[in-house]
Order: structure tokens, then C-alpha cells, then sequence
């Protein structure tokens, strides 16, 4: 490969992980700068940013679904002052760009954008604290994401079978199934009024409803009032949770609940289970698996990698198991 060939491939990759990040709201220290630096240093040339502004804030999926007015502010501002500290040519576009969102006035909400290997975006409107109205539910995790990256790896698992989410927050998770694996039915559920209206919104978003393959519902599933008749008539052959396991009394609703699904299927048709969580309180965590055991719920930690399709933060402590009896 020619050199210059070779520097088109890299710009490219460049781009595109750039727009990996953007759209999903990665904290702009994780961007590969030092890239864009020595582009502008060697170039003296506004080309590579036009292009890059192309990839992100001018892309039509920003349009569409922008992220906040404060990171695209944050994200313009640090393009600028890399462009100025490499002193080559101003690029107006830019400028632009940035006196657009200087306007704009900041909401409660913003959009973040998962780009998948099969082309298809999810697109999902998040809140931007962390917890609000009670709930950690309104935003995406570092386990829904670690478990969509091992589902994508697994797609046999969902294929042509009924899956039930629980606790499915903004949806993450089960969007990217129903989008990649085939399930025949996909079942999201929660119990937070909020976030169950966000979760109805988002599939509604990723075109997911009225009528749609696979057969999509949303249920208000309590944990500690669910009825073996309710579980029955859900009928799973996959259960799966991320990032559920962070109070202990919402980890004994939820092995109460797990113990309940298992109960009312007989051995040969039981559901496979999978509980992906972020360890953040390992204590939390061992207590909850030490209930398990304690019901009689048996579980193997799921190891290996699995491929990286999302930017979250990787060094967080992050734990797959599958339950049976």
C-alpha cells in the first residue's frame, strides 16, 4: 500500500472513531486527540477538521438526534483550540457550528447514538443526571452495554426465541437485540412510571413498534408483586438484566423473583438467565450471590472476551453470570 493510501485508511478510522465517541457521549478526554494534533501540525490545513466536523456535528444523525447543547459546546471548543494551537488555516464552518449551540438553550434530556456493526443506529434519549425523579433508570449503563456487546457475540441465544428484559431502563439492551439477534418476542419491562413512558419512547424511536418484527411489548413488572401467572403467561426462553444489583434490597426482590421464574417452569423447558452487573459495591454484589446459592439458584460466571462495539469505560469491574437450577 502507497503511503498516501495508507494515511486515507488511517484518516478514515480516525474519523470513524470519532464518531463512535461523539455519539454516544464518551467524555472527550477518551478522544484520540494527539491524532488530530499531529494532522494539523503536518498539514497546516483546515480539510481534516471539515471532515471531522462532517463525521459529528454536521452529520445528519446529529440533526436528527443531537447529544446535549453543553457537550456539542465542549466538543467545538476543543476542536478550536487544537486548530489554533496548530495554527493553520481557520476553518469558518467551524465558528459556525459553535455560535449555533452558543444559542441553543441546554434541556434535561439529550440523545445518545450506538452506531452497530451491522450499520443500524440506536438512538435513545437519555436523561443527563445520572439519577433523577428516584431513579437510576433514565440513562445507560456500563453492563447494558457490556451485555448488547456479548448478545451481538451470541445472537444464537435470541434467535427465534421469547426473551424477557428486566429492569430495561432506556432500553439499550433490548434495542440492540431486537435489532441484530431475531428473537421471536422480545418483552421490555420496569416499574418506574418515568421510565417506562422513556423506554415506550425510545423503541418507538428505534422503529420498534406497531406491529413490528419481532413481536415488541412493555410491561410494568414489580418484583415483589409479579404473580406466577403473570410469569407464566410472559412464558420466557431468555431472561436477561444488567446493571440490577446495586441495593441490597433490590437484589432480594430480585432473587425472590428469579426463584419465582424458575418455580413455575418445569426443568425441561427452563429459561436461560443471564445477570450482567457493574460490581460498584462488591460486598452488594457477594450478597446477592451468596442469596442465590441460598435459594437453590446455581450460577457459572460467563468468560472471555467479547467484541468492542461501544465505548464505555472497559476497566470497570464488570461480572456475566448465568443462573440455573
Amino acid at each position: 500500500m502507497a503511503l498516501s493510501e495508507e494515511k486515507i485508511v488511517n484518516n478514515s478510522d480516525i474519523l470513524d472513531e470519532f464518531q463512535v465517541l461523539f455519539f454516544a457521549m464518551s467524555r472527550l478526554t477518551s478522544f484520540p486527540w494527539s491524532v488530530v494534533e499531529n494532522e494539523l501540525q503536518s498539514n497546516k490545513s483546515s480539510e481534516f477538521l471539515s471532515e471531522l466536523l462532517q463525521q459529528t456535528c454536521l452529520h445528519p444523525l446529529c440533526r436528527k438526534f443531537p447529544p446535549s447543547v453543553r457537550y456539542r459546546r465542549l466538543f467545538l471548543s476543543e476542536l478550536i483550540r487544537r486548530q489554533e494551537a496548530a495554527a493553520c488555516d481557520p476553518l469558518d464552518e467551524l465558528y459556525d457550528a459553535l455560535a449555533e449551540v452558543l444559542g441553543a438553550e441546554e434541556a434535561s434530556e439529550c440523545y445518545k447514538s450506538y452506531l452497530l456493526p451491522s450499520g443500524d443506529v440506536i438512538s435513545l434519549l437519555e436523561n443527563m443526571a445520572l439519577i433523577s425523579e428516584g431513579t437510576t433508570g433514565l440513562v445507560t449503563w456500563e453492563a447494558a452495554l457490556h451485555l448488547a456487546e456479548w448478545a451481538l457475540d451470541h445472537q444464537q441465544v435470541f434467535t427465534g426465541r421469547s426473551v424477557l428484559e428486566l429492569g430495561s431502563g432506556v432500553g439499550l439492551t433490548g434495542i440492540t437485540i431486537c435489532h441484530s439477534c431475531g428473537p421471536h418476542r422480545f418483552v421490555f419491562s420496569d416499574c418506574h412510571s418515568t421510565v417506562l413512558q422513556k423506554l415506550r419512547d425510545n423503541i418507538h424511536l428505534n422503529g420498534l413498534s406497531g406491529g413490528s418484527s419481532p413481536v415488541v411489548t412493555v410491561d410494568e413488572l414489580d418484583w415483589m408483586t409479579a404473580t406466577e401467572e403473570k410469569l407464566r403467561e410472559i412464558r420466557p426462553d431468555v431472561v436477561i438484566a444488567a446493571d440490577v444489583v446495586y441495593d441490597p434490597d433490590v437484589a432480594e426482590s430480585l432473587v425472590k423473583l428469579l426463584s419465582k421464574i424458575l418455580s413455575c417452569c418445569s426443568v425441561q423447558v427452563q429459561p436461560e438467565i443471564f445477570i450482567c452487573s457493574t460490581v460498584r459495591n462488591p460486598e452488594t454484589y457477594s450478597n446477592f450471590k451468596l442469596q442465590l446459592k441460598n435459594a437453590g439458584i446455581r450460577q457459572e460466571v460467563m468468560t472471555g472476551p467479547v467484541s468492542q462495539v461501544f465505548p464505555y469505560n472497559r476497566l470497570a469491574a464488570i461480572e456475566l453470570i448465568k443462573l440455573f437450577r
